[in-house]
């Protein structure tokens, strides 16, 4: 692929925007609860800008993460010509080790920016939260992933925080919403910040961060013999493919059996969609598997890595419809 250097295309590849899918996933479905909620005090416009400034965050820091990951695994000599898995920016030549610098502090302070509104809408201490991701995206690549702890980094940052702090900054409590009279009208769960309620968005947290987590099982997947001979001790190379295999299903089914019990707290006694809409997502996560297993090694599992960022957005998609078609209806005829 013939690129400038430090082209605006160069750092659009940089950027690697099919990852973006893994960025948006949790802060979606964290909406999806939060103005699930917010439909029960029937003040859902009030958390149109704090979710906005969520997902603009949440894409600022994927990108950023992305920049700091193609700088250090270049300089640690992680992107060598063996390298199977998608063409880095730094080691092709595209940008160069000085400009990716320059770009890693641009793309923070660009994600620090877009944080800050949201100290307004959950206090001071969403800047500690911001500075813990920021944190976490210069800690994975230099430290966690070699340590094989790229997969509870995954789970924590790609699903429990952004689902969780997603709905604390769109949640009617925090908000200063005054509520209507609450009743099983809607849904059956009250205030925001109920153990019910902070139990139904750590496990949607937990469950989209275990999709997400499957685009780190095929790169390790897919690179164990290069980690193997790197020292880095990820789950492929300590537990063996074929664990690997196992776990990246293992992750689908959990999230697919989760988001139908956290949708079904939303039903109102209608029919069981919780029961139908997640099941949609099992034909993808099967047909990917099945890629996965099939090739084994090389570079042709990139095409499964295609696969499962694709499969990370159904997920959130089907997960966040759901849960909209439980409540919307019995919100519209009130």
């Amino acid at each position: 692929m013939q690129v400038k250097t430090n082209s605006p295309k160069a750092w659009i590849l940089a950027a690697r925007p099919k990852t973006l899918a893994g960025a948006v996933a949790p802060v979606l479905i964290g909406m999806a609860l939060g103005f699930a909620v917010l439909l029960t005090y029937g003040r859902w416009r009030a958390g149109l800008i704090p979710a906005g400034f969520c997902v603009l965050f949440a894409l600022a820091m994927q990108i950023d993460a992305n920049f700091i990951n193609d700088y250090f695994d270049f300089k640690k000599g992680a992107d060598s010509e063996e390298r199977l898995g998608p063409e880095r920016a730094c080691s092709q030549g595209w940008i160069t080790p000085s400009a990716m610098k320059a770009g890693i502090i641009i793309t923070t302070i660009i994600s620090v920016v877009i944080g800050l509104p949201l100290v307004y809408y959950g206090g001071w201490w969403m800047l500690a939260v911001g500075l813990f991701c920021i944190l976490g995206a210069f800690l994975y690549t230099t430290k966690f992933s070699y340590l094989g702890l790229g997969d509870i980094m995954v789970v924590v940052f790609f699903g429990i925080i952004p689902v969780l702090f997603t709905f604390y900054v769109i949640s009617p409590n925090n908000l200063s919403v005054s509520p209507q009279e609450l009743g099983n009208d809607v849904i059956e769960i009250g205030d925001s910040f109920s153990p019910v309620m902070l139990l139904l968005v750590s496990i949607a947290g937990i469950c989209v961060g275990l999709v997400v987590n499957n685009l780190l099982i095929v790169n390790n997947y897919r690179d164990r013999e290069l980690d193997r001979t790197n020292g880095k001790k990820t789950i492929a190379v300590r537990l063996g493919a074929r664990f690997s295999e196992w776990l990246y299903l293992l992750n689908g089914c959990l999230a697919t059996i989760g988001a139908m019990w956290v949708c079904g707290r939303f039903n109102n006694n209608s029919f069981p969609l919780h029961l139908v809409v997640p099941l949609l997502f099992l034909p993808f996560l099967f047909s990917a598997h099945r890629n996965m297993v099939r090739i084994n090694h090389g570079r042709e599992l990139n095409k499964v890595l295609g696969q499962t960022s694709r499969n990370i957005l159904i997920y959130s998609i089907l997960f966040a419809a759901t849960i909209a078609l439980e409540v919307i209806p019995v919100w519209w005829s009130r």
